[in-house]
Order: C-alpha cells, then sequence, then structure tokens
C-alpha cells in the first residue's frame, strides 16, 4: 500500500516555540510634498551647462521667432504662484503637524508605554504590538497602525517583509526579564494630512535627522535602517 506524501495543512503557522517574545513596529512615513532643494553645487552646474548650451544653439529666424511668441496669448492663461515651502507649523517647530519639513520624510514616533521600556515607565517609540495570534507578522504590524489610527485608511504597507530586525536583551531596569525580538515594517501615509492619533500620551512627527534626539543610543542602528 502505498503512503500519500502530501501532508494536510492542519495547523496555523506559528513564527517561534522559544521563549521570546516577537514585536512587531511601524516605521510610519510621509513622503516629501514639495521637491527638495537643489544642491548649491548641482545648481552651479546646471547653470554651467545651461548657458554653454546656449552658446552653441541653432539661431532662428527672426519672423519664426515672432510667430511663436505669438501663439499661448489667450484668456485661458493664469498667474501661477507657488505655495510657500516653510509653513506656520515650521516657523513655530510645531512637531505634531504634518505640515511641515515638505520637502523631507516625516516619521511617527508615540510617547507612551511601551515593550521591554525601562522601569516601566513611558518613552519614545514607534508603533508597536506584540505577536499573539496573527497569521504573519505583517499583520500583526497592520494591528499595530490601526490601534493607533483607528483604521488604516490613508495608509500603505510597502512589502510583506520586515525592513529591519533587532534583538533587544534584558537589563537590569527592564520590565521584561527574557530578550526580544523586534521587526520593523514600513508603512507610508496615503494622502492625508491629519490624523487622529491615540492610544498615547503624545506623539510627534520628526525628520530622520530629528530622530535622533529621541533614539541617541540606536542612532547607529536607525541610521543604517533608514537609507533615504
Amino acid at each position: 500500500m502505498k503512503m500519500s506524501l502530501v501532508r494536510p495543512l492542519l495547523t496555523r503557522r506559528r513564527f517561534s516555540t522559544s521563549s521570546e517574545n516577537l514585536v512587531a513596529s511601524v516605521l510610519f512615513e510621509r513622503l516629501p510634498v514639495v521637491i527638495p532643494k537643489i544642491d548649491p553645487m548641482v545648481y552651479a552646474f546646471q547653470e554651467f551647462s545651461f548657458r554653454w548650451r546656449q552658446q552653441y544653439q541653432r539661431r532662428y529666424p527672426d519672423e519664426f521667432l515672432d510667430k511663436s511668441d505669438a501663439r499661448g496669448k489667450g484668456d485661458y492663461q493664469i498667474d501661477y504662484v507657488p505655495a510657500p515651502r516653510i509653513t506656520e507649523a515650521d516657523k513655530s517647530n510645531d512637531r505634531r503637524s504634518l505640515q511641515r519639513a515638505l520637502d523631507r520624510r516625516l516619521y511617527l514616533l508615540l510617547y507612551g508605554n511601551a515593550y521591554g521600556a525601562p522601569g516601566g515607565k513611558p518613552v519614545w517609540h514607534f508603533p508597536e504590538k506584540v505577536y499573539e495570534s496573527e497569521d504573519t507578522m505583517r499583520k500583526c504590524a497592520e494591528s499595530a497602525l490601526e490601534s493607533v489610527l483607528g483604521d488604516l485608511s490613508g495608509t500603505y504597507f510597502v512589502g510583506n517583509a520586515p525592513m529591519a530586525h533587532m534583538v533587544v536583551r534584558p537589563t537590569e531596569d527592564q520590565s521584561v526579564s527574557t530578550s526580544f525580538k523586534r521587526f520593523f515594517f514600513k508603512s507610508q501615509v496615503i494622502a492625508k494630512n491629519e490624523f487622529n492619533i491615540g492610544k498615547c500620551e503624545d506623539f510627534v512627527w520628526v525628520t530622520k535627522d530629528e530622530m535622533m534626539e529621541y533614539f541617541p543610543q540606536q542612532s547607529e542602528f536607525l541610521n543604517k535602517m533608514i537609507i533615504s
């Protein structure tokens, strides 16, 4: 009698059988909404290239240029006034607003209780959740962000795999007695300028450079994880 080599999948997937806990953290970012300013060196090169091309460009007859200038002078033309790059939130350094640092990426940080925080005291951290019974760690990360925002409308998770992970060893002042692994997932703001953020005492939207003020001990790890 032949035995089948196919075994039915009757059990749900699990990620760890050890005593280590898994934590899903979300790097929730807002992409730049205006074009970043050009570096002075790049601008100088572009200006030089333009002037160089002007010297050797083809000279068109004057009657041809007169006809081309006459076109496009209808009533449909409007005056374009660009919006200011520096907002009121920039001037007041309001880090709770998304209307700041428009040419930079912003990242959401929360202040409150976090897993493994020293002494169980409130600390700055990313949206997070301890893995329980979710099908995947990505689902766990979605639950973490949804618990903070209320729903996931206006968000987009980039891929199913984590962008980085770290192993946190217990110390004398930490609230956990065993090491745990923290997995970071990236999510982005989509077509939204404001969120009703809860489940925390405070929150900020900060650039990568400003983030290092909140995590000085993890600055090397964060610099490697956040490339842009």
